[in-house]
């Protein structure tokens, strides 16, 4: 796994993909909760006093992916906060004279993200599913980070989002395509909608496709596309009601 994170940072020179490199460690860490750790202080090392902007970069890109997967263990989440935390832009040590001051800014954007899935993930805990992580929910994991996912979004971003494919609608794309898929499959006579969960790993993948701004017509399963609904609810980041309510 550290080799497969040399070659992914540029560190070491290697005959595969970056994202084949990618998805190998983060499928290696998420089969293997103790690895996960190992994985979180592998990046934690490489990216401390790295003086290569590009491999640093790619760190801290790996490290957000990853906690788009998983979180550390309970153990060493405060210690990986507390690293995550001490690179946001208003807690960041004077940049090193070789990085320029651009890349500084991106690390803290970075940090920012890993912040806000630290948080996140205290929460919720791992990605759910049977089946490892798919080479496609790592990349649009990896696309989210400076292009920001309609899953963990305020309503007003979605929006924003949406203009550019969507530009007349008033409502958010998501919730009237799923809605409506819910409707064509007949999910307002199937029992325990909205209560019976669907197959997680298939809603894994609609997740990905629909964050990709693709219609689900391959969707048969009414209960996949409630649960997706339900989780595009729980997931934005201003909810609907306040929670002191």
């Amino acid at each position: 796994m550290f080799k497969f994170l040399l070659v992914y940072m540029g560190d070491k020179k290697g005959n595969k993909d970056p994202d084949v490199a990618l998805w190998e460690i983060v499928t290696k860490a998420w089969a293997n909760q103790p690895l996960r750790d190992e994985l979180y202080f592998q990046l934690i090392k490489q990216t401390t006093d790295n003086c290569c902007s590009s491999s640093l970069e790619k760190g801290w890109e790996l490290m957000s992916v990853c906690l788009a997967m998983f979180p550390p263990s309970a153990k060493y989440h405060s210690y990986l906060e507390g690293y995550v935390y001490s690179h946001l832009k208003d807690n960041q040590r004077p940049v090193h004279k070789i990085l320029e001051q651009e890349i500084s800014n991106r690390i803290a954007q970075y940090a920012e993200n890993c912040q806000y899935k630290l948080e996140k993930m205290a929460k919720t805990g791992s990605r759910k599913g049977q089946r490892q992580p798919t080479i496609a929910e790592v990349k649009a994991a990896k696309r989210a980070i400076f292009n920001p996912s309609m899953f963990g979004s305020t309503l007003e971003d979605t929006m924003e989002m949406q203009r550019i494919n969507f530009p007349d609608l008033k409502l958010p794309w998501i919730l009237g395509c799923l809605t409506e898929r819910i409707i064509q499959q007949n999910g307002t006579a199937v029992e325990g909608i909205f209560r019976v969960p669907g197959d997680i790993d298939e809603v894994n993948a609609l997740k990905v496709k629909t964050d990709s701004w693709a219609y689900p017509d391959d969707c048969n399963d009414p209960n996949v596309a409630a649960s997706l609904l339900k989780q595009w609810f729980r997931d934005l980041k201003d909810p609907l009601l306040d929670e002191s309510v």
